[in-house]
C-alpha cells in the first residue's frame, strides 16, 4: 500500500512554555518534508511563540486551559484528512513520522508506543503508564501496549468525533476511547522516545505524576461509562464474578 503523502498530513504541536525545544522540533519536521505544521499555544510566558513564528510556522492560541482543549482548538483550523499530534519537547522525532504514514490508510489511529528510549521516561511515569494501560485494554477491549503516547496521527473524521470531556492528559486515552468505542480500528508501531527538552507539563516531583497518573486511570473509567457503558458494565461484572467462582470452587 502507498503511504499517505506528508501533504495530506497537518502536525499539530501543542506548547506551553516551551521555548528551548520548539525550534528544535519545528527544524526536524522540515528536514523531514513536513510543512504543514500547527502550533497551538496554551498563552506561554516564555518565547515559545515567537521562535515558532520566527519558523514560518502557523501559531494560534488555544481556548480553555489544558492540552485537551489545545487540540479541541485544532480540530477548528484542520482541513486536512489526517492529523497527526506530537508533544513539542523534542522527546518524539520526526524521522518516525513516515511509520505511520505508512499504515493510516489501512486505520483510524496510529499510535507510537515508545520502545526505544524508555529510560527517558521517570521509572514513576512509566510504572503509571504500565497501569493506565492495562486498565484502558481492559474497559475497551483493546490491547494496546502505550495508550498514553504523545505521538499518533488520527483520521481528522474520527477525531471530530471525540467529546473532548477530559481534560490535560488524559486526551491521549479519550481519542483512543472515541475511535475503538465509534467502531475504528487502532494499531501501534514501535517509536524512540528521547529525552524531554525543558521541564515537565504533567506533574512536578513524584507526588505530580502520580496525581496525574491517578486522574488519568479516573478518565479511564469516565470515558468508558459515556463512550462505552455496556463493555463497562460487564467488565465490571465480570470481575464480580471471580470471588464467587473461587469461592464455589472452594
Amino acid at each position: 500500500m502507498t503511504p499517505v503523502d506528508p501533504s495530506e498530513v497537518m502536525i499539530v504541536i501543542p506548547t506551553l512554555d516551551e521555548e528551548e525545544a520548539i525550534g528544535k522540533v519545528i527544524d526536524e519536521l522540515r528536514e523531514h518534508g513536513f510543512s504543514n505544521i500547527l502550533v497551538v499555544d496554551g498563552h506561554s510566558t516564555d518565547k515559545t511563540v515567537e521562535i515558532a513564528k520566527s519558523k514560518g510556522v502557523k501559531v494560534i492560541f488555544q481556548e480553555g486551559v489544558g492540552k485537551a482543549e489545545a487540540i479541541k482548538t485544532a480540530t477548528m483550523h484542520v482541513n486536512l484528512p489526517y492529523v497527526l499530534i506530537m508533544d513539542g519537547d523534542y522527546t518524539y522525532p520526526a524521522y518516525e513520522i513516515p511509520k505511520f504514514l505508512e499504515l493510516i490508510e489501512r486505520y483510524d489511529q496510529i499510535i507510537g508506543a515508545r520502545k526505544k528510549g524508555r529510560e527517558n521516561i521517570p521509572l514513576i511515569n512509566r510504572l503509571g503508564n504500565w497501569i493506565i494501560t492495562r486498565v484502558f485494554n481492559l474497559l475497551f477491549g483493546t490491547k494496546l501496549s502505550d495508550v498514553c503516547s504523545g505521538m499518533y496521527i488520527v483520521r481528522f473524521e474520527r477525531l471530530k468525533e471525540v467529546d473532548f470531556a477530559s481534560k490535560g492528559f488524559g486526551v491521549e486515552v479519550e481519542i483512543a476511547a472515541s475511535v475503538t468505542s465509534m467502531g475504528g480500528s487502532i494499531a501501534e508501531v514501535p517509536i524512540e522516545y528521547r529525552k524531554r527538552i525543558g521541564d515537565s507539563k504533567l506533574g512536578k516531583g513524584m507526588l505530580g505524576s502520580v496525581g496525574g497518573g491517578v486522574r488519568i486511570v479516573l478518565d479511564c473509567f469516565r470515558l468508558a461509562l459515556r463512550y462505552n457503558p455496556m463493555f463497562l458494565l460487564f467488565a465490571v461484572g465480570s470481575l464480580l464474578l471471580v470471588p464467587g467462582v473461587g469461592l464455589g470452587a472452594w
